[in-house]
């Protein structure tokens, strides 16, 4: 058999956290590398189905023109579940001038990134994310329901191999993985570091390696936020704390209870998270997780060491004292989710104010403020936050209701086979 070429793909990463570029002969890498590649400004716009998004401001009313394609800072990566001598090469748009895209969720990140640096601020970032492997076809579900049950970790030894293995070469810190509460549900998380932007990177190149060496092992991943109603949703959950610039943990007084300013970022994470869920929870998918008594967060509210609030402050050692947000499903796109919970931290570290009590017990029945119940609510009080608007951008904001808007009027559109059973003869 002849040896297949060596190929690399050159792609961005889109708001809904779609891949989206071109594959070319490795001939071209260094002129990838160069930054000679080009695409229309409208490619992360697009919406879940692959379509421009009607009346957008990017489409026809500036003739869908072209902008750069510039590679970040990871350079290209060897593809190891490829056939041949794969390298992926990702990358941010650019207008002419080389001022980034308003539109482009890594450059949104880079922005928000910038304002905390400019007050002297390193936020330290790690994600933790959940994904379901299924098996194609009629029965899909992979093992029993067992949570920590290293049995089923075991079960899959040459994937999770093929996954560290791939890891290491694209410089991702993954640690532990366990068994998780659903059937065939596991969990990876990435370690911590002092770059929010290398975070997400690792965030987004995780999920194609797990979904690329599933498929490659006649597997399939699924990071779905609730494939199964029966069974565990997915969660994507962030850890953070701040650093000023001697190096110090801005949340550490010595206490366990945390600094004020861990106090003032949780409230500001907590005021703008009504507004911000559209992020957290982008897809119709997504509310389904969000119920109670689930582990998924339903109340706009914090706590120590209480893993059903949607803001936890672990325990252990003050110097680590740290932020967990847990509301995102495994479907946010990473580079949004970490530019509005840094826009939280903004809005908590200008306002200066306390938050409300934190929680005690179970938070579903502590009687808070509730998160939008479904899409619809999330996609409007998004588009109507002046919050969001100053700390990410009008136009990014635009875009991204007006994309959800039209996700959310095809699905409502489409009939179910149940609602036609119910209703077909019974009326």
């Amino acid at each position: 058999m002849p040896i297949p070429p060596a190929m690399i793909r050159a792609a961005v990463c889109d708001l809904n956290g779609i891949w989206r570029g071109k594959l070319m002969p490795a001939a071209q890498l260094e002129k990838v590398l160069g930054g000679s590649l080009r695409m229309p400004y409208s490619v992360p716009a697009i919406d879940v189905f692959g379509e421009d998004v009607a009346d957008s401001p990017l489409v026809f009313n500036s003739g869908d023109a072209d902008c750069l394609c510039l590679p970040t800072d990871r350079g290209a990566l060897p593809e190891l579940w490829q056939s041949g001598a794969a390298q992926f090469v990702p990358v941010v748009m650019a207008q002419e001038d080389g001022t980034p895209s308003a539109i482009d969720p890594r450059q949104i990140l880079a922005a928000v990134a910038r304002k905390l640096k400019a007050r002297g601020l390193t936020p330290v970032m790690a994600v933790e994310m959940e994904f379901y492997l299924v098996r194609p076809g009629p029965m899909p579900l992979q093992a029993e329901a067992q949570m920590l049950a290293i049995d089923n970790v075991d079960a899959h030894t040459g994937f999770f191999e093929a996954v560290y293995a791939a890891c290491e070469a694209y410089g991702i810190p993954a640690d532990a993985a366990i068994s998780e509460g659903g059937p065939g549900q596991f969990e990876i998380n990435l370690l911590h570091g002092p770059d929010p932007l290398a975070a997400a990177d690792n965030a987004v190149f995780f999920k194609r390696i797990v979904k690329g060496v599933a498929k490659a092992q006649g597997l399939e991943a699924s990071f779905m936020p609730k494939p199964y109603l029966n069974h565990s949703g997915s969660g994507l959950h962030v850890h953070f704390s701040l650093l000023n610039e001697a190096g110090d943990n801005v949340f550490d007084d010595g206490s366990e209870a945390g600094s004020a300013t861990l106090r003032h970022c949780v409230n500001g994470l907590l005021s703008l998270m009504p507004a911000s869920t559209l992020i957290l929870a982008p897809h119709l998918n997504s509310y389904r997780r969000l119920t109670p008594n689930s582990h998924a967060p339903t109340g706009v509210g914090w706590g120590y060491e209480n893993r059903t609030s949607a803001i936890r402050i672990p325990g252990g050692s003050p110097k680590a004292r740290r932020i967990e947000h847990r509301v995102a499903g495994a479907d946010a796109n990473p580079y949004l989710l970490l530019a509005v919970l840094l826009a939280g931290v903004l809005e908590g570290l200008d306002a200066k104010q306390e938050p409300a009590s934190p929680t005690t017990g179970n938070a579903y029945e502590a009687g808070l403020p509730q998160l939008p119940e479904n899409w619809a609510t999330a996609i409007t009080e998004f588009a109507a936050s002046a919050a969001l608007k100053a700390h990410l951008n009008p136009q990014f904001c635009e875009v991204f209701a007006a994309m959800k808007q039209q996700e959310f009027n095809r699905f409502a559109h489409r009939m179910s086979r149940f609602e036609v059973d119910t209703y077909l003869t019974t009326v």
